[in-house]
């Protein structure tokens, strides 16, 4: 199974591509972060987002997309940020028939390091553990994008109504 992981964000969507096999064995793809300039207007740079995660769908062909859950601290604004990013990117794997699978902050971070309030450079170093890379992928939206794909394959729904 190929595993399309979203870290969402407006100005950094991290991703990760992992592949897994029935036995549990995890193979990167390939990973990094969709960035849009600061001062580019909202519907420019969700557009972006979008075409950005189109594009990984076309050139990986994952047969799922996970993503990380909003999770709503008290910065409003970010939120709904944070929100439309993973709106389009919902869309995008929707509009390619993708099983999308959405997971909080706490099961990832459970799943990956065994410990659900783990430290985000815990989070960063079980990534590169598990995955096998040299250094722990920067920013942390990437670590945290290969962390959801970690989740999600570890996750027994994982392989149901995927064939």
């Amino acid at each position: 199974m190929i595993i399309l992981g979203i870290d969402p964000g407006t100005a950094i969507t991290g991703y990760g591509i992992i592949q897994t096999d029935r036995t549990g064995k995890l193979r990167v793809l390939g990973f990094g972060a969709i960035r849009t300039p600061a001062k580019e207007q909202v519907v420019l740079r969700l557009s972006a987002i979008y075409d950005g995660v189109a594009e990984l769908i076309g050139e990986f062909s994952p047969d799922c997309l996970a993503i990380e859950q909003l999770f709503f601290n008290r910065n409003v604004t970010t939120a709904l940020a944070v929100g439309q990013a993973r709106g389009v990117s919902i869309l995008a794997a929707a509009r390619c028939k993708l099983v999308v699978a959405e997971y909080t902050p706490l099961q990832v971070k459970q799943a990956v390091t065994g410990q659900g309030r783990a430290p985000k450079d815990q989070v960063g170093y079980m990534v590169r553990l598990l995955l096998g890379l040299e250094e722990v992928p920067r920013p942390d939206d990437v670590a945290d994008a290969l962390a959801v794909s970690i989740c999600h394959a570890y996750n027994g729904k994982g392989w149901r109504g995927l064939g």
